[in-house]
């Protein structure tokens, strides 16, 4: 198994990617600590990893409070003894709202730069000085294909998510003399509650998600947290030792244009 013995800390990991990367994880050895606010969802989704008998915790994290993120790096060091690999995948847009520059209040531009960027920086703050001293780490910070290749304008989360890769670079520059690896995936469409907001307001949800994917990858289909999880599994696992400061296109295709697909 590829992550046999290692212990990961995944933020967001109650729904969606995170589940996905969490279960991927803990198939292949890891144990598995899940940090989130869903707590019903959290709690499900580590009742289902320990029923294959993985271990696996979880532990309500608010992950734009600071004294939340050290008390879960506190707890995961009390329950397993080290902390191999992070995955930095809390994050989203809460509600639609306004996406313009002009509709965008100040209070919600900092809320999201904080759900979607502070909170990746905070969570490696805590966790970096203990990977220092063992001299061995894999951060995973989850972008999104909209930091470089938008669809349509949502100021505030794809400038979140584009600091998010200023953020991997930095920090793998920093960290590397260290043996500790910083990379980034960018997401493109995948199929997760994310979409919910939108997708509970359409009459045939499967047809409209076929459109999406028409009209937006290159591969015709819309992504699955099982796309995500196997490029997180090839970042946290030591298959990627030589390999820091990259950001991986997961996207069917994305950003390359979407060709007319006539036979």
């Amino acid at each position: 198994m590829l992550l046999e013995n290692k212990v990961a800390i995944i933020t967001g990991g109650s729904m969606g990617i995170g589940k996905g990367i969490a279960s991927k994880f803990a198939e292949e050895g890891s144990s598995v600590v899940i940090a989130d606010i869903a707590d019903v969802e959290g709690q499900k989704t580590a009742w289902e990893i320990r029923k294959k008998d993985r271990k696996c915790l979880y532990f309500h994290c608010d992950v734009t409070d600071y004294q939340q993120v050290q008390s879960l790096v506190e707890e995961t060091l009390n329950r397993f003894g080290k902390i191999d690999i992070l995955v930095n995948n809390a994050g989203g847009i809460p509600g639609l709202g306004e996406e313009s520059i002009n509709g965008v209040s100040l209070e919600q531009w900092h809320r999201i730069i904080d759900l979607n960027l502070t909170s990746q920086f905070l969570c490696c703050k805590a966790v970096v000085p203990h990977m220092k001293e063992r001299k061995y780490g894999k951060i995973v910070n989850i972008s999104s294909m909209g930091a470089v290749h938008p669809p349509a304008s949502l100021i505030h989360y794809h400038s979140a998510k584009a600091g998010v890769l200023g953020l991997t670079v930095n920090l793998a520059l920093e960290l590397a003399r260290f043996n500790i690896t910083v990379n980034a995936i960018l997401p493109g469409p995948i199929r997760t509650p994310f979409w919910e907001p939108v997708a509970k307001a359409q009459k045939d949800r499967e047809a409209y998600f076929a459109e999406v994917a028409r009209k937006e990858v290159p591969m015709q289909r819309m992504g699955t947290p099982e796309d995500i999880a196997g490029v997180a599994l090839f970042l946290a696992s030591d298959l990627s030792a030589y390999i820091t400061g990259d950001s991986i296109f997961a996207g069917g295709g994305l950003p390359l244009p979407v060709r007319n697909q006539q036979e």
